[in-house]
């Protein structure tokens, strides 16, 4: 009996990132001494320990506001595939592009020029550090039950807690690469074990009853189906973060095998979780009410099911998880200023180094936009939902770029030499999905994230403006001064957006 396609696209995919010769690509490895190195293990706790933060705790509500159990699962199933597509991209070009570091710049720059890599640089760290900002309000907005003077996170006393807290795990990072990523694979150990209760007691209590009725989401709440699943693709942008952590981390890897089987083995473990905890919910508490839960809404089904130990075990288990994620996060948006300033694409202040190979002023940027992010959470209607769609609008742009460039790899043959015609043509597929899921999520997404993604790009641009000086080259070629003018548009209407009310924060 034939394999399914999907199974045999799979294997295609496995096997495709052995199609190289090792002493290939140990050869392309740099000169730092192995024991420097991580292996596929500490890789792989980076990709989930990145991906599992503060979002999985938010599923539950989030999908039941706009669909049930079949639409969940359809949505599942759609983000599932077109983001497993993604991370066999980064899969691909960790074997055929071992010479670059931090992929999710230095494939947009080698495919599409010096300015689209500083776009692709500056939009992931910019949403990543948005991301961090979440995590932060997340923590004061649980911690808030216990606390009320922290509300939901957006307090003034929210901000000042939560500074003291981003200054000191900045410190902890500038301890060292290895000893930050070896503390979050301990982490993400912890962190997988109440969200494991979790499944385990939602299943055991599982009302096959409340399930079957939530099966189908209908009423004035929600609309028809296929806007019930386009409604829930930019809450799996931001749990799927993390994707690329591996890539990321990638100067670190002791071979770039290790990157791709990373990327593929941390995506295809966190989505199981991802979906697992969102389907046994919908057996718990009726959708309406798991929709009218406050953040994290897993506290409130445990409670639901269990009592309030539950609650309590949720909240500790958020606070670690959401601890974990902002290590392995920060330590990735540092890690893409520092690979662009390597590589003469930002000031060259930020490409320093201290002893123990933390890039001390990239991750002192980060930090600090981190912090200004939190202080505009204080003139925000709702601090959550601005951070995580602010983070969705700034991160898929930079993934737009890396699926494209593999598209690019494959149309023209670039390192295709003596590859067999399936993986030729598996690759080929892979990159076709990949570039529709991502611009599907962009058009879906709406303007609205596009334009504000222009408004950071246009102030961002300084500090290209600032490496082309220090170089002493002219600041735009042609290509580029019309790419910057339509970002400029772009910024100047999301900031009359802004003005006039219908963009709002």
């Amino acid at each position: 009996m034939d394999k399914p396609w999907f199974v045999e696209l799979f294997s295609r995919a496995h096997s495709a990132s052995n199609s190289l010769d090792e002493r290939t690509l140990m050869s392309l490895q740099d000169a730092r001494p192995v024991s420097s190195k991580v292996g596929v293990v500490t890789l792989t706790a980076m990709v989930v320990g990145t991906m599992v933060g503060g979002g999985v705790f938010n599923l539950p509500a989030l999908f039941a506001e706009e669909t049930g159990v079949v639409g969940t699962l359809s949505a599942w199933a759609i983000a599932g595939f077109g983001m497993l597509t993604l991370a066999f991209v980064f899969q691909r070009l960790a074997v055929r592009k071992p010479a670059l570091d931090s992929g999710i710049y230095a494939y947009a720059k080698a495919g599409f020029g010096e300015y689209a890599g500083f776009l692709s640089a500056v939009g992931y760290w910019a949403g990543a550090c948005a991301a961090l900002a979440f995590f932060w309000i997340l923590i004061m907005s649980t911690l808030g039950q216990v606390f009320p003077e922290l509300g939901e996170g957006d307090t003034v006393w929210a901000i000042v807690a939560s500074t003291v807290l981003l200054w000191v795990v900045h410190l902890l990072i500038r301890r060292g690469m290895k000893e930050a990523a070896s503390l979050n694979r301990v982490v993400t150990a912890a962190k997988i074990v109440p969200i494991l209760v979790f499944l385990v007691i939602c299943a055991v209590l599982l009302d096959p009853q409340v399930f079957v009725d939530n099966l189908w989401a209908d009423g004035a709440d929600v609309g028809a189906f296929g806007d019930q699943i386009r409604g829930t693709m930019l809450a799996t942008v931001f749990v799927f973060l993390g994707v690329e952590a591996a890539s990321i981390f990638s100067r670190h890897a002791r071979t770039r095998k290790d990157v791709g089987r990373a990327t593929v083995y941390g995506f295809l473990g966190v989505l199981a979780v991802f979906a697992s905890v969102t389907v046994v919910s919908y057996g718990i508490l009726p959708r309406a009410e798991i929709a009218a839960l406050a953040q994290p809404s897993m506290a409130g089904i445990l409670q639901a099911a269990v009592g309030g130990w539950g609650a309590v075990l949720v909240s500790v288990g958020l606070v670690v998880s959401v601890v974990g994620a902002y290590i392995a996060l920060s330590i990735a948006a540092g890690e893409t200023l520092f690979a662009a300033a390597k590589d003469r694409d930002l000031p060259r202040f930020l490409a320093r180094a201290n002893a123990r190979d933390v890039p001390v002023p990239a991750m002192f940027l980060t930090t600090a936009l981190v912090q200004v992010v939190l202080v505009v959470t204080l003139f925000s209607a709702d601090a959550l939902d601005f951070a995580l769609e602010l983070t969705a609008g700034l991160t898929l742009i930079p993934f737009l770029f890396v699926a494209a460039y593999a598209l690019r790899l494959r149309l023209t043959g670039e390192t295709y030499e003596g590859a067999s015609r399936s993986v030729r043509r598996t690759d080929l597929v892979i990159a076709v999905i990949a570039v529709i899921y991502t611009l599907g999520l962009i058009v879906a997404a709406g303007l609205t994230y596009v334009l504000l993604s222009c408004v950071v790009f246009v102030p961002a641009t300084i500090l290209f403006v600032m490496t082309r000086r220090e170089q002493q080259r002219r600041i735009f070629s042609a290509t580029e001064r019309v790419v910057f003018a339509l970002v400029v548009v772009g910024a100047v209407a999301g900031v009359q957006g802004l003005a006039a009310g219908w963009i709002t924060i």
